[in-house]
């Protein structure tokens, strides 16, 4: 067949082909098609014209395929089965069984949230889901995630956000007050606790986890035309409590994050005296995975373990 001939061959024009040739009958495909007879009669003309062949011919009361119909069926049908396999990918997102399940889900997220965030994801995510594997991976500021996101290396990014970024798909977690955490024996709290003294105590912050950038907090306080003094900065966030236990730092962050410490360590939480705009944590995915049915399943998860958490969190009152 001349090259320029495949130009002229549709889908659907090798399902008429497939069907007349198993029907034996243009009356029966065309039932069969869901289509008219005189329609079926003009694609048969076209695959004759194509193929040089007659492809079904007059039998007594009925029509008998040719043999080069014959050679024809099985190429046919397969075309016909690898293009259902190929286009039947939106029908396999539709469906996901969390408990059989052997898929691998990668999240890349920061501990600010909560302490029992990532490990509740992980009890609740394995209860329902047995045999899927899960890798957390951590947010730096050399880490970057819309790239990973874009790629389908990672499926969420879990992180605070002044202004998340633009291209990507976002699910709102929860929203936080921003409190300051200081030892139990820190002179903060109280009247005399103002934003002068507020900027000019020594604060401990996490490294940021975008590029180029300072941070939520230190975002905030320069669009205010204010700075504070940061005497430490940690990467390792789920430390910095014990370090605030046992300095004059102060760490100012989320009340959620901040009230899991205050039983376990000769720490407080005062009000922070400057108002800040609430934290809000959201989930990021990419265009690549938001139709697909297993991470869906798994930004509802998510979803519903930041929200219990929340739920359950101890509200105290702010010195």
């Amino acid at each position: 067949m001349p090259e320029a001939a495949f130009g002229k061959i549709e889908l659907h024009l090798i399902r008429v082909l497939q069907t007349l040739i198993s029907e034996r009958s243009v009356s029966r495909a065309a039932m069969r098609l869901g289509s008219s007879q005189p329609a079926v009669s003009a694609q048969l003309r076209r695959l004759r014209a194509l193929t040089g062949d007659a492809l079904l011919v007059r039998a007594g009361n009925g029509m008998t395929p040719t043999e080069t119909a014959m050679q024809l069926l099985g190429p046919a049908t397969t075309v016909l089965r690898e293009a259902n396999h190929l286009f039947g990918a939106r029908s396999r997102q539709r469906s996901f069984d969390p408990a059989t399940s052997e898929a691998t889900f990668r999240i890349a997220a920061s501990d600010y949230l909560d302490p029992l965030f990532l490990p509740g994801i992980v009890g609740h995510v394995k209860r329902l889901s047995p045999a899927v594997k899960l890798e957390l991976l951590p947010l730096t500021g050399e880490y970057d995630y819309r790239q990973r996101l874009a790629a389908g290396e990672v499926d969420l990014v879990v992180g605070n956000w002044l202004r998340p970024p633009g291209e990507l798909h976002l699910g709102r977690l929860i929203t936080d007050e921003v409190v300051c955490l200081v030892a139990a024996d820190h002179p903060a709290g109280g009247r005399s606790w103002s934003s002068e003294r507020y900027l000019a105590a020594e604060h401990i912050a996490p490294m940021p986890f975008h590029a180029n950038a300072p941070g939520v907090v230190d975002d905030h306080l320069a669009s205010l035309g204010l700075a504070r003094s940061v005497a430490v900065k940690s990467a390792h966030f789920s430390l910095i409590p014990l370090m605030v236990a046992q300095s004059r730092l102060v760490l100012t962050t989320g009340r959620l994050f901040c009230s899991r410490f205050v039983e376990a360590l000769p720490v407080k939480i005062v009000r922070c005296p400057i108002a800040f705009p609430p934290l809000t944590y959201y989930q990021l995915w990419h265009e690549v995975t938001h139709a697909s049915a297993s991470a869906k399943w798994l930004r509802e998860q998510v979803r519903g373990v930041a929200r219990n958490l929340a739920g359950h969190a101890m509200p105290r009152r702010a010195a």
